[in-house]
């Protein structure tokens, strides 16, 4: 177990790699590796462990009953998934959770990590605190995926994505974490008419992309 990676994470942080050992040790955990495509938690399951992505990266999807896909959030190294129904005993998932490269997991049981005992309350307490800043994080992207999609058009709703992802960056040369169909899955839209938007906005000189990396001209800019 790498306990100086997760000393860096945002669910252990404020504990150092000894510190963590101890904790994990108390509360018991359980490793997994998956494969791409695999499915570490499928919608309708009732789970009872969050999971702390090691390497690898995983998607939260969700398939309506026609096959359409939608892409809920993508998750790297570091960051968990399925906290919230797990603190809901009996909930099943709408959701699936997606291997979308071979994935190396960490599943902490919520009981355990709720419960404080007399080995390590005091880390309970900072790991509770952590795991409620994780969620409040998720309900704001949530909140950003209705605002990307909120537009009619698809040049809209790239728009809205892009202009947040350099933001984020810092840089209007940026990569995201989605290949073109899972982006179109994001933001809820076919492939092919969001790639013929893509070549538009290219040839209009308002951006070049290549595969998951963007770069955001100019005039683009000005519009946002």
């Amino acid at each position: 177990m790498d306990y100086i990676f997760l000393s860096k994470t945002l669910l252990f942080r404020g504990d150092s790699p000894e510190e963590i050992k101890i904790i994990l040790d108390c509360l018991g955990c359980e490793q997994k590796t998956f494969k791409r495509g695999e499915a570490i938690y499928r919608s309708g399951d009732v789970v009872q462990s969050l999971g702390i992505v090691l390497s690898g990266r995983v998607q939260i999807e969700n398939d309506d009953l026609w096959g359409n896909k939608s892409i809920l959030d993508s998750v790297g190294p570091g960051q968990v998934f399925a906290e919230t129904y797990a603190c809901v005993p009996g909930e099943p998932l709408m959701v699936s959770v997606i291997a979308a490269e071979a994935s190396e997991i960490l599943f902490l049981n919520i009981g355990r990590v709720l419960k404080t005992c007399p080995n390590a309350c005091q880390h309970h307490s900072r790991l509770v605190s952590n795991l409620l800043t994780i969620s409040a994080r998720k309900n704001l992207n949530l909140s950003r995926r209705i605002f990307h999609t909120s537009s009619k058009s698809i040049r809209g709703r790239l728009m809205s994505y892009l202009s947040f992802q350099a933001a984020r960056h810092g840089c209007f040369e940026f990569t995201i974490p989605f290949n073109r169909q899972q982006l179109a899955d994001y933001l809820s839209v076919d492939r092919s008419a969001m790639s013929n938007e893509l070549s538009k906005m290219q040839r209009e000189g308002l951006l070049t992309a290549d595969k998951n990396r963007f770069c955001l001209k100019e005039d683009i800019v000005n519009s946002f």
